[in-house]
């Protein structure tokens, strides 16, 4: 059913109906359209703009069709462009002509943003819940392995040795970050346009403010042109999501790594592995590979819609039509990695002993005789010097930093000595790291401790922004 047409006098080309149909796609729409509908409704009705048994009978049908539209008895027809002319359709089979009647100071242009906005407020605190899931089952992971030993990394190169727990908990910090961004992006997203019309507002009596009360929004728009045609909030939440997929990314390379036969670290459980329909000995970490590839189409979804928002001019346009398909899209591969890589981590098992053996390797140890040395207010730039001679030492004769001879310590500097051997060691050289956010395990202990706490208050918050939203869509 076209919600337009009365100036035209033929219909439009098989082929321009094809390319300007979205319902294939914006239907996922209908209950917050419905939603919406009903709140324009209550604004028509108090405004005397629809009379009172008019409006009980939409409400009546507008509360069948979201039964019907949950339950699929009833669906768009590949007659339909969009989700509000079917939506509409359903009304009008229903009622007759006053299944039109809800058009009066609504336009598709402040209707669809409006459905859109409440989709992604919807969908954002959905994530949100699964990013916090995450991030529950890192840090009882990290708290695991607190007190275990293993080369921490710079450059895929052996740097110093960390608490492996303070090496799994650093991924908490970025999905903390994440669901921060989340809370913020609400503030700006919680807008409703509803009641800015084609561009212009309305001449009827209309009360944007009570609208927006009505579907839980924070404010109502201060500019009627701005209203039809913000992005922002899309743009905003595909960054999000995209960069949730980074910090996915950078976590499947890590298991991938990890998990190698060179590396041989994390033992990966049956359930999130797989194999190979050749080699039968195969047991492959694809749900980090799967996770770290994903990442690269949640990028090109912000790119894309990035990219459609360049240079719009005035108010709508119909390339705003393309915002949808990459929200959609990268909503829905987040709730298929975020549970798969939440589950990965939990029942992923860690060889201790193979870490701990790996941790003083590479003469991760060197800083301590620098520092060391700066104890003894040694300028940290010869400090420096000297442990790299100590270090170039034992690559030509094939020992360790320990092994080397009082000796040959005092020959690379005056006030290197045996001492520093007490220094050389992995529990020594952890538990020295206690400046804030180090690796002291004791810290890191703590670190996790905070972060569970805040992951917690992030849980509540976003439960009773849930519940709050469920509450009105039900109204």
């Amino acid at each position: 059913m076209a919600l337009w047409g009365g100036r035209f006098s033929n219909a439009p080309a098989d082929a321009v109906f094809a390319l300007s149909r979205s319902v294939h796609y914006d239907w996922r729409l209908a209950p917050y359209d419905i939603r919406s509908s009903l709140a324009h409704l209550a604004v028509l009705q108090s405004s005397s703009l629809i009379a009172q048994k008019d409006a009980a009978a939409i409400r009546k049908a507008l509360n069948e069709l979201a039964s019907e539209v949950l339950s699929g008895e009833f669906t768009a027809l590949p007659e339909d462009e969009d989700v509000h002319s079917a939506l509409e359709r359903g009304l009008t089979l229903k009622l007759g002509e006053i299944g039109g009647s809800l058009r009066a100071g609504r336009s598709r242009n402040d209707q669809v943003t409006t459905d859109l906005r409440l989709f992604s407020m919807d969908h954002m605190n959905e994530i949100a819940t699964l990013v916090c899931e995450l991030n529950d089952a890192i840090l009882k992971k990290a708290k695991d392995y607190v007190n275990d030993s293993a080369p921490g990394f710079t450059h895929i190169q052996h740097a110093q040795p960390v608490s492996f727990g303070h090496e799994i908990a650093k991924h908490a910090q970025a999905f903390s970050r994440d669901l921060n961004r989340i809370n913020d992006w609400f503030k700006r997203a919680s807008v409703s346009s509803l009641g800015a019309g084609a561009l212009a507002g309305s001449s009827l009596p209309l009360s944007p403010e009570l609208t927006a009360n009505d579907l839980g929004f924070d404010s109502v728009f201060a500019n009627s042109i701005d209203a039809v045609s913000d992005r922002d909030y899309v743009a905003e939440a595909l960054f999000i999501l995209s960069l949730i997929g980074i910090h996915l990314s950078r976590i499947g390379e890590e298991w991938t790594l990890w998990a190698s036969t060179e590396f041989a670290w994390a033992k990966v459980a049956d359930e999130y592995s797989t194999g190979s329909s050749i080699m039968p000995q195969k047991k492959n970490p694809d749900m980090a590979e799967l996770a770290r590839g994903k990442s690269g189409r949640l990028v090109g979804n912000l790119v894309s819609v990035l990219t459609m928002l360049k240079a719009l001019p005035f108010a709508y346009n119909r390339d705003l039509q393309e915002d949808k398909e990459p929200l959609f899209d990268s909503i829905d591969t987040l709730l298929l990695v975020l549970p798969a890589v939440t589950g990965m981590i939990a029942t992923t098992e860690f060889d201790r002993e193979k870490m701990a053996l790996a941790a003083p390797t590479g003469f991760s140890l060197a800083t301590e005789i620098a520092d060391y040395l700066v104890r003894k207010n040694v300028p940290f730039a010869s400090a420096h010097e000297s442990a790299g001679k100590c270090v170039a030492l034992c690559e030509a004769s094939g020992r360790q930093l320990h092994q080397l001879t009082d000796q040959e310590l005092a020959n690379v500097h005056a006030s290197l000595d045996g001492g520093v051997r007490e220094v050389l060691t992995v529990s020594g050289a952890l538990t020295s790291r206690t400046t804030s956010g180090g690796t002291a395990p004791v810290l890191v202990a703590k670190q996790i401790a905070d972060t569970l706490v805040l992951n917690g208050q992030y849980a509540k918050k976003i439960a009773d922004r849930a519940q709050a939203f469920s509450e009105m869509m039900s109204a």
